[in-house]
């Protein structure tokens, strides 16, 4: 059974697997949605994953050497734990907003397919409101070859 989206659109697959063809005469076709407007986004979802477990790491790192160097040498260390900890907490929260930059990209990905998927469901409205004559029927596609020398060999140039 076809998947039908609000709006009677359903997806442009569907008109496919039924005749065979790659392309409707309906104009209500356009407002179809493609499976290239579905695809997930898990490479950047895993990537966003990594770089905040990454980060995690370095934090839980972090933690260990302040706990290593204070059992190792006492208060003596201080000074070179400060800046141990300034470079770390920096480096994790580079991680971390490359994560979330990462889920940014996922988040604009989809706005930009709905965006996408709205302006092709508003031409058709707009085809179908200020144009409602029927499309005419599409002739077959000729071949470049064909079309060029009119479907057959040129008489009128001798053959070598």
């Amino acid at each position: 059974m076809p998947e039908t989206l609000p709006g009677g659109a359903g997806r442009a697959d569907d008109q496919r697997e039924v005749d065979g063809s790659a392309r409707v005469d309906d104009p209500r076709s356009i407002a179809r949605i493609r499976d290239s407007d579905m695809q997930p986004y898990v490479g950047l979802r895993y990537l966003s994953r990594l770089f905040k477990l990454m980060a995690l790491v370095l934090v839980l790192m972090l933690f260990a050497e302040i706990v290593t160097g204070l059992s190792a040498e006492g208060g003596m260390p201080v000074p070179t734990l400060i800046v141990e900890i300034s470079r770390w907490i920096v480096l994790a929260g580079l991680l971390w907003g490359a994560g979330d930059l990462a889920t940014l990209m996922i988040d604009v990905g989809h706005d930009v397919r709905a965006t996408r998927i709205l302006l092709g469901r508003q031409a058709v409205h707009h085809m179908m409101e200020h144009h409602p004559e029927p499309l005419p029927p599409r002739s077959p596609r000729v071949p470049v070859a064909d079309a060029r020398s009119g479907g057959g060999e040129d008489e009128s140039q001798p053959t070598v």
